[in-house]
C-alpha cells in the first residue's frame, strides 16, 4: 500500500468495514536555474524517518513500534519485508551523514524514534536510545549540517497501542510527555522542528484502511485519531515554542493537487470532498479554520469527537508549513465508497501512455506542486513554507559501481522549476528537502521502490552515490 493507494483505497477499505558525470554535469546546465536563483537563505537537505532506516529494532534497550509488530504479521509487507536491519543507520550514521555533507546539502531532517527513547511510551526513558540521537546530532553539527527533528514519523510504541493508541484521548498525554522530553534534550542543539509527519496518512492507513501499522478497519477509529492527532498537533507545537530557545517550530502534511475528471458538478463535489480529507483535514484546524466541513459535509460529525475548548486547543501559529508532495488525483463521483462519494481516476493522458509514471506508479505532475505551494500560502497565519519531501522511485540498476539514474534527475529539475516559479510569484517557500538520502524500508512496498540518491545494497549494506546524488552535489557546489 502507497500514498496514492490511500487516495484510492482507504476509503473504501475504512468505510465498507544511465549518465557519466559528465552528462550529469551537461544536465545540470540544461537545468535553466541555478542554486543562486532560490535566495542565499534557502535551504537545501535530504530526508529520513527512523523506522525506514535505522533496524537496531530489538537493540540497546530499544521497546518494539507498531511497525516491528505489524511487519512481523505475515502477508502485511511486499515480500513480508521488515525493517529490524533496514539500512544499519544505527550503526553506520557516521558514513551516512557524511555523504550529506558530500552532496553539499545543508540540511539533515530525520526522526527520533519513540520505543528508542521510551520503550514503554511513557515513564523511564532508555539511556542508549537518547544517547544514539545526541550522537546523530552530534555528527550532524560536525559534519556542518543543521539537524531538523521530527518528533513522530509513524513508529509509536506498540505499548502505547496497546492502550489503544491514536484513538485513545489519553495520547494527548503520553505524546506532550514525550515531546517535552525531546524539547529538554535535544534543545540546546537542534532549533528546527516538526512535530508530526504526515498525519492524514498514518491515521487514515493505519486506523481506517489498514493498510499501514497498526492495521485498523474503522471510521469511527479514525475520526477519533483525526481529533486526537490534531490536538496534539497543536499542543505539540506550544511545548516546542516554550522550551526550544529561539525554537523553529512547523509541521508537515502531504498533500496533492486534486482535479475533477471533468467541469461536471458531481465531479468537481467528488474533488472537493476528497480535497478536504486528504489535504486539508490537519491543516485547517491549526490555521483556525476547524475541521473543513465545507468540502466534505459529513465532518460535521467530528463535533461528537470534540470537548469544551477543542476549538482553540486545535489552533497553533507554527513558524513553518511542512508541504509534501509526490502526485496528482483526478477524481470522479461515485457511488462507492459511500459517504465520500469519490474515486481515483487515471488521468486521460496516462490511458495510453504510461511513460510518465514513476515506479510507484505515481504520476509525474509539476505543475502541482506549483498549485499546493501557491494554494497553502493563502492559509491565514503562514509564514514559510518548506517542502520537507519530494522525490520519486524508479528501478534503479547498479553498473561499474555507479548508478545512472537520468529520470531522477530529470524528476527534480521539473519540479525545482516549479518550486522557483512559485517562489518568483511571492509564495514563500524557503527550503527543498529530496526524499530520500537513500534507499530503504518502503513501509507496506518493502524494500522493492528506491527513492534514494544513495543506491543501498541491502545484502551487503553497500553504498553508491547514484548520478542524481551526484548531479545535486554539483548543482549546490
Amino acid at each position: 500500500m502507497n500514498r496514492r493507494d490511500f487516495a484510492k483505497n482507504t476509503f473504501s477499505a475504512g468505510i465498507a468495514a544511465g549518465l557519466s558525470p559528465s552528462l550529469v554535469l551537461n544536465t545540470m546546465q540544461q537545468a535553466g536555474f541555478r542554486k543562486e536563483d532560490f535566495g542565499t537563505d534557502f535551504k537545501w537537505g535530504v530526508a529520513t524517518a527512523a523506522y525506514q532506516i535505522e533496524g537496531a529494532w530489538n537493540k540497546d534497550g530499544k521497546g518494539p513500534s507498531i511497525w516491528d509488530t505489524f511487519t512481523h504479521k505475515k502477508g502485511k509487507i511486499k515480500n513480508n519485508d521488515n525493517g529490524d536491519i533496514a539500512c544499519n543507520f544505527y550503526e553506520k550514521y557516521p558514513e551516512d551523514i557524511a555523504r550529506i555533507r558530500e552532496m553539499n546539502f545543508g540540511v539533515n531532517r530525520f526522526s527520533v524514534s519513540w520505543p528508542r527513547v521510551m520503550p514503554q511510551g511513557t515513564g523511564a526513558v532508555n539511556p542508549a536510545g537518547v544517547k544514539f540521537y545526541h550522537n546523530v546530532i552530534d555528527e550532524t553539527l560536525k559534519n556542518g549540517l543543521e539537524p531538523w527533528l521530527t518528533c513522530y514519523h509513524w513508529d509509536l510504541p506498540q505499548a502505547l497501542q496497546d492502550r489503544g493508541g491514536w484513538p485513545n484521548r489519553e495520547i494527548i498525554g503520553w505524546f506532550s510527555d514525550y515531546v517535552t522530553f525531546l524539547a529538554k534534550e535535544y534543545g540546546d542543539k537542534v532549533k528546527n522542528w516538526m512535530v508530526f509527519n504526515e498525519p492524514a496518512a498514518f491515521t487514515g492507513l493505519g486506523y481506517m484502511a489498514g493498510m499501514h501499522a497498526p492495521g485498523k478497519i474503522g471510521f469511527g477509529l479514525f475520526k477519533k485519531a483525526v481529533h486526537n492527532t490534531v490536538l496534539c498537533q497543536a499542543e505539540g507545537g506550544r511545548i516546542l515554542k516554550a522550551l526550544v530557545p529561539n525554537g523553529h517550530i512547523g509541521s508537515t502534511f502531504s498533500m496533492s493537487a486534486i482535479h475533477p475528471k471533468s467541469d461536471a458538478e458531481r465531479h468537481v463535489k467528488a474533488a472537493a470532498r476528497m480535497d478536504a480529507v486528504l489535504n486539508r483535514l490537519f491543516i485547517d484546524p491549526i490555521c483556525g479554520k476547524g475541521y473543513p466541513t465545507d468540502g466534505w459535509e459529513h465532518l460535521k460529525t467530528m463535533e461528537k469527537y470534540m470537548l469544551p475548548g477543542d476549538e482553540d486547543k486545535m489552533k497553533f501559529d507554527f513558524d513553518f508549513i511542512g508541504l509534501q508532495n509526490y502526485f496528482r488525483i483526478v477524481s470522479k463521483h461515485n457511488i462507492f465508497p459511500p459517504i465520500l462519494w469519490a474515486a481515483q481516476v487515471k488521468p486521460k493522458k496516462l490511458v495510453a501512455d504510461e511513460s510518465e509514471l514513476t515506479d510507484m506508479g505515481w504520476e509525474i505532475y509539476p505543475e502541482g506542486i506549483y498549485e499546493l505551494l501557491k494554494k497553502t500560502a493563502t492559509y491565514p497565519g503562514v509564514k514559510e513554507i518548506y517542502v520537507t519531501e519530494n522525490g520519486c522511485a524508479y528501478p534503479d540498476v547498479v553498473q561499474n559501481d555507479a548508478v545512472h539514474d537520468e529520470k531522477r534527475i530529470a524528476f527534480f529539475q521539473k519540479y525545482l522549476e516549479q518550486v522557483l516559479r512559485a517562489q518568483k510569484e511571492g509564495v514563500p517557500v524557503k527550503g527543498y528537502f529530496v526524499w530520500s538520502l537513500m534507499d530503504n524500508f518502503e513501509w507496506a512496498e518493502g524494500y522493492h521502490p528506491r527513492f534514494g540518491l544513495v543506491h543501498v545494497d541491502f545484502n551487503t549494506q553497500k553504498r553508491i552515490i547514484k548520478d542524481s546524488g551526484l548531479w545535486f552535489r554539483d548543482f549546490l557546489k
